[in-house]
């Protein structure tokens, strides 16, 4: 078995401004970087490497759910190199591992390249904002940066449902409850059930998983909380016949009115290649 370091691995992510990490048995470890995954100067891994590496992260308990579910997925800040969000799993009865970067330092709108639309739409008071798009096209990053704005100037209670929680936002003018579904609360549709407890102003979910969380969200967004979230669509018209498509043919008429009601944005995001290199959102 070879002498492999998980942290150097990470570093080396994090220095060439690679968005992913691939631990898989049988072949190197690979980065993904302008969106292409291009092998590291490495051996090839054996599940027993990526086993080792992988356990070295967690906790006892977060071993015991592994190996009861074959799956886990978490976040992780490793001091004086960054932090991530982590994904284990099985593949051919061995471990294996995908890590994304999360940036620390949160971007604002104008560091994305934003349109100027964007600070309109979280300047409402209520209804419900979707970033859709495919996996890896940057909607945890636009969120971020939406709510990141109003941490600049508005004083609100923002509560945010995530698995795992991946920016972490420094209380400025906002106080943000930050909630991760396993280690905070049980599920999606669970933790929006009591957000309306907590007194919210905002609510940004995640991810729009299933029938209880998008009903949620809409009941949320129609009595008067401004919620954000995101679906793995690719366009505004397949993002409602997403939604609508969830429930069944008698409650369809209900949804179809509530998202008429409550509906204010849907941006579908993807990322395209620079020139000179790096990727930008486009929607």
């Amino acid at each position: 078995m070879a002498n492999f370091d998980i942290k150097k691995l990470l570093q080396s992510v994090v220095t060439h401004g690679a968005s992913d990490l691939h631990l898989v048995s049988r072949t190197e470890p690979q980065i993904r970087l302008d969106g292409a995954l291009k092998p590291v100067n490495l051996p090839k891994l054996t599940g027993e490497d990526i086993e080792e590496m992988c356990y070295s992260l967690i906790t006892e308990k977060q071993k015991q759910q592994f190996e009861e579910n074959d799956e886990l997925d978490f976040a992780l800040l490793l001091p004086g190199i960054g932090r991530f969000r982590a994904n284990y799993y099985r593949t051919l009865g061995e471990t294996a591992a995908a890590f994304r970067t999360i940036p620390i330092d949160i971007p604002s709108l104008d560091d994305l390249g934003a349109p100027a639309v964007y600070k309109k739409l979280i300047k409402r008071e209520k209804g419900l904002i979707l970033v859709t798009g495919p996996t890896g096209s940057g909607k945890s990053t636009t969120l971020a940066a939406m709510l990141n704005e109003i941490n600049l100037y508005e004083q609100k209670h923002v509560v945010t449902v995530e698995d795992p929680v991946e920016f972490i936002h420094t209380n400025k003018k906002c106080v943000f409850s930050h909630r991760g579904v396993g280690e905070d609360t049980k599920s999606f549709a669970i933790a929006l059930k009591y957000a309306m407890r907590q007194d919210p102003d905002i609510i940004l979910i995640g991810e729009m998983r299933d029938k209880e969380t998008i009903e949620a969200a809409l009941t949320a967004a129609e009595t008067g909380h401004l919620v954000f979230g995101t679906l793995h669509t690719s366009s505004a018209p397949g993002t409602i016949n997403r939604i609508i498509d969830v429930f069944t043919g008698d409650e369809q008429p209900q949804i179809r009115a509530m998202i008429s009601t409550s509906l204010v944005a849907v941006i579908a995001q993807a990322l395209l290649p620079k020139l000179g290199g790096g990727r930008v959102a486009a929607s």
